[in-house]
C-alpha cells in the first residue's frame, strides 16, 4: 500500500502524482490518495518555507527552477513556475478531492494541469466549475459538497495526521505506514523498496 499525501498547489507534487501512478501499476501496488493542505503543514512545523520565499538565495532559486523544468521534461509535463497566482489558495480544490473520494484522480489531474500547465487560478469558482465540466462532475453538487463540515474536518484531519507521522510538506509518501519518503525525486527509492517487498513476499 502506498499512501500519497498531497496538495495540488505544489509543482513537485504534480510531478510525483503523475509519476507514481505507472510505477504503482507496474509493481501491483495500490495507492491510497490522501488530500491535505500544505499551508497547514508549513504553519505548524515548517515555517522556513515562507522565509525562503521572502528572501530566496538567488543561485539556489535559479537552479531549482532549472531542476523543476528538467524533471517536468522527463515526465513529459508542462510546468510554469511560478504561476501568475502563487502561492494559491487550494482549500476548495483539496476539499473537492476529499468529497470525490475514490473518483478524485481525474479531478486532481485536471486541477494540476489547469494550474501548472495552463496557469489558471484554481482558487476561483469559475475555474473549478470549468474543471468539473471537463471531468464530468456535477458542479452544483461539487460546491455543495465542499461546504459540508464533515469534508472540511476530514481535510483538516488528514493534514494533522501527516504532521503527526513526521511529514513536513507535499508530497509525503508512506509505504507500510511507517516508511516515509518526501518529494518526486524519491520515487526511485520507492521503486526499490516496493521491489524488495515483493521479493520478500515471493
Amino acid at each position: 500500500m502506498i499512501e500519497f499525501f498531497f496538495d495540488c498547489s505544489s509543482p513537485w507534487t504534480y510531478l510525483a502524482f503523475h509519476n507514481i501512478q505507472p510505477l504503482a501499476k507496474e509493481l501491483g501496488a495500490e495507492i491510497s490518495w490522501r488530500p491535505i493542505l500544505v499551508g497547514g503543514i508549513f504553519n505548524t512545523v515548517n515555517p522556513s518555507v515562507y522565509a525562503q520565499r521572502e528572501t530566496p538565495v538567488p543561485l539556489k532559486a535559479r537552479y531549482m527552477k532549472k531542476d523543476l523544468q528538467d524533471w517536468a521534461r522527463s515526465a513529459d509535463l508542462a510546468i510554469k513556475m511560478p504561476p501568475t497566482m502563487f502561492p494559491v489558495n487550494s482549500v476548495k480544490v483539496m476539499r473537492g478531492c476529499i468529497w470525490l473520494g475514490k473518483e478524485m484522480v481525474p479531478f486532481a489531474t485536471a486541477v494540476f494541469e489547469a494550474y501548472w500547465g495552463e496557469d489558471k487560478d484554481i482558487s476561483q469558482d469559475a475555474v473549478l466549475a470549468e474543471i468539473c465540466k471537463k471531468v464530468g462532475v456535477d458542479e452544483q453538487k461539487f460546491f455543495a459538497g465542499i461546504s459540508d463540515q464533515a469534508i472540511k474536518d476530514k481535510l483538516k484531519a488528514n493534514t494533522e495526521e501527516v504532521v503527526a507521522r513526521g511529514g513536513f510538506g507535499s508530497p509525503t509518501i508512506f509505504l507500510d505506514k511507517t516508511d516515509m519518503y518526501f518529494g518526486n525525486d524519491r520515487l526511485p527509492l520507492i521503486r526499490e523498496a516496493l521491489m524488495r517487498s515483493k521479493a520478500s513476499a515471493a
